[in-house]
């Protein structure tokens, strides 16, 4: 059974015909999930909510007035904005493939506007025992929190796989913060998350080196740079393809790519990891999907001069 047939491509959205959007919930005026299909492969984006975050963890390396200047052509607030928490589910080939499980619950954090997807799945039909495979792009706590959460892996199938690199297990074994610029508390939080995630669940994990097909059309790749093992996912089907490129990619990352993010563990690499990824999409024109790109985060890349520009997708309702 593909996704459109359980989740129809408006799900999350208002039809002509419903009683109108104060019918429903009042946190159903803003959807959480966006369908997208790439030839026989099902994308369902679930938003995990929003972290709010101070504007320097977009480029700590550059002066505060430059980065002032960029957030207010952008028309954000210039101390501190929300960041998307976007994940997605891929269906194909049979498989149910549940790629990133946000942030989960960290009450230390006061964090309430994350931690969404278990709940958001539920809302539209997805039973976490249908989920066959689970992608990591990497291990920070806002991508495997959410399999933390109490009760999750019990409703979990016994027998699910969670493909994640082996350079990130190995890297949070013993994970260097030395060029991360991050919120007071965080690196603990990211620190603890990681060891209990991989406590609990290494005897389901399957380790790849470089690259792994984890579905027909579905593969996930290493990349580096944001953490050691980070990775994304390349799909493609009938000539269509889409790539989820977890935190290789930020809002400011199109306009000013050699900028570094405060959580990214080696932040010349992530920016020679991020042109690369760029010139790429911009050369084949697949749809992109990023973990912190506004929701539902679906568009394109262009080249503009000697940087990039984000090509928002129209939605399709």
């Amino acid at each position: 059974m593909t996704m459109t047939n359980v989740i129809p491509a408006n799900a999350g959205r208002t039809d002509p015909g419903d009683a109108g959007p104060l019918s429903v919930g009042r946190e159903e005026l803003v959807p959480s999930r966006y369908a997208v299909r790439i030839g026989e492969i099902d994308v369902l984006v679930v938003s995990d909510g929003v972290l709010p975050l101070p504007t320097k963890m977009l480029g700590h390396n550059v002066d505060q007035a430059v980065r002032a200047a960029w957030l207010n052509d952008m028309f954000l607030p210039t101390e501190a904005f929300d960041w998307s928490l976007n994940a997605v589910v891929v269906r194909s080939g049979g498989q149910t493939i549940l790629v990133d499980a946000g942030l989960g619950l960290d009450p230390n954090l006061n964090l309430p506007r994350a931690g969404q997807l278990v709940r958001r799945l539920e809302a539209v039909g997805i039973d976490l025992a249908s989920v066959t495979d689970v992608v990591l792009t990497h291990m920070h706590m806002d991508h495997v929190g959410g399999l933390l959460v109490d009760g999750v892996k019990e409703r979990l199938r016994s027998d699910l796989r969670i493909h994640v690199a082996a350079a990130e297990v190995r890297f949070w074994e013993a994970p260097d913060f030395t060029h991360v610029d991050m919120p007071q508390g965080f690196p603990d939080a990211l620190r603890a998350a990681a060891e209990r995630f991989a406590q609990e669940y290494r005897s389901q994990l399957r380790l790849f080196d470089e690259e792994h097909e984890v579905a027909p059309g579905v593969i996930v790749q290493r990349t580096g740079g944001h953490t050691p093992g980070h990775s994304v996912v390349r799909m493609a089907s009938g000539g269509d393809r889409l790539t989820f490129a977890g935190d290789a990619v930020f809002t400011v990352g199109f306009e000013h790519p050699d900028w570094h993010n405060g959580f990214e563990h080696d932040p010349e690499e992530a920016a020679r990891v991020r042109v690369r990824l760029l010139r790429e999409l911009a050369a084949t024109g697949e749809q992109l999907i990023a973990t912190h790109l506004p929701f539902p985060s679906v568009g394109r890349v262009a080249i503009d001069g000697n940087a990039f520009r984000w090509v928002p997708a129209f939605w399709d309702y």
